[in-house]
């Protein structure tokens, strides 16, 4: 594996990864002849052999050994992501993985423990329309951006972050200006002032959350550390951090890490 991954390029390789690919669960880089999990940003390098149980297994076999071992599957993890990237209610979900099982209808409303198959055909009908409705979205949206010169590209957000509305709805050349405007010494400098306004909040928080290593964990001595290097009030900037979910702990504060 070479190095880690950042929270800001996992998420762009998710995002900007076909749907096949997403399907798969990962990625491969030309430029850097890796394979990338696209869940954790795991790399594995093409011409390496990886050992595992006594096997040995060529980069893209064991990129797959990797998903499944440490993921589940694909599917468990897309399903395991919140509504609001979803669009699909808890109920919704647990009807999916007992289509996805290939349990009957009928079985299906026992399972349940109410309702009859004609909810459940309702329900297939439903998600099978919802799927029609993606694919013409997609559509729609490539050739929006093909027309487009110049195309307002949004900032990705965690797939953690809470009450995710209009706040979000920062431009990469939105982003850009808020960072100058508020790190006068450079992006890796020291922040100027916290700002009040939740866009300008939020395109800070994401780009403090950037300073930290994806896949590790911190202590709260540590996390503090890296936060007063920035600003004064770093227990302000954590306490932001975790409740616009860049950022998670445990309930004893024994560990923090950045949420991809």
């Amino acid at each position: 594996m070479k190095g880690i991954v950042s929270m800001q390029g996992i998420s762009e390789l998710f995002w900007n990864a076909s749907l096949e690919e997403i399907k798969h669960g990962y990625i491969y880089q030309e430029e850097t002849e890796q394979y990338i999990c696209l869940i954790c940003g795991r790399r594995f390098d093409q011409g390496i052999i990886y050992p595992y149980e006594d096997i040995l297994y060529e980069a893209e076999k064991f990129t797959k050994l990797h998903i499944t071992h440490e993921h589940g599957s694909t599917f468990d993890f897309l399903l395991s992501l919140d509504k609001k990237l979803t669009g699909l209610t808890e109920h919704q979900k647990a009807i999916i993985r007992y289509f996805r099982e290939g349990i009957s209808d009928s079985n299906i409303v026992k399972k349940l423990g109410g309702g009859s198959t004609s909810t459940i055909r309702n329900h297939r009908f439903t998600l099978r329309e919802k799927a029609k409705q993606a694919k013409i979205m997609l559509a729609i949206m490539d050739l929006v951006e093909e027309r487009t010169a110049k195309p307002n590209k949004f900032i990705n957000i965690p797939r953690g972050a809470v009450m995710v509305d209009e706040r979000f709805a920062i431009t990469e050349e939105e982003h850009e200006a808020i960072l100058h405007t508020y790190f006068k010494q450079g992006k890796n400098g020291p922040l100027t002032e916290f700002p009040k306004k939740e866009k300008r909040k939020i395109a800070i928080l994401k780009h403090i959350a950037q300073r930290f290593e994806l896949n590790r964990q911190y202590t709260e001595k540590e996390v503090n550390e890296i936060l007063k290097q920035i600003y004064s009030d770093y227990v302000t900037i954590r306490r932001y951090l975790i409740e616009y979910g860049f950022m998670e702990r445990y309930p004893d504060c024994s560990a923090y890490w950045i949420k991809p």
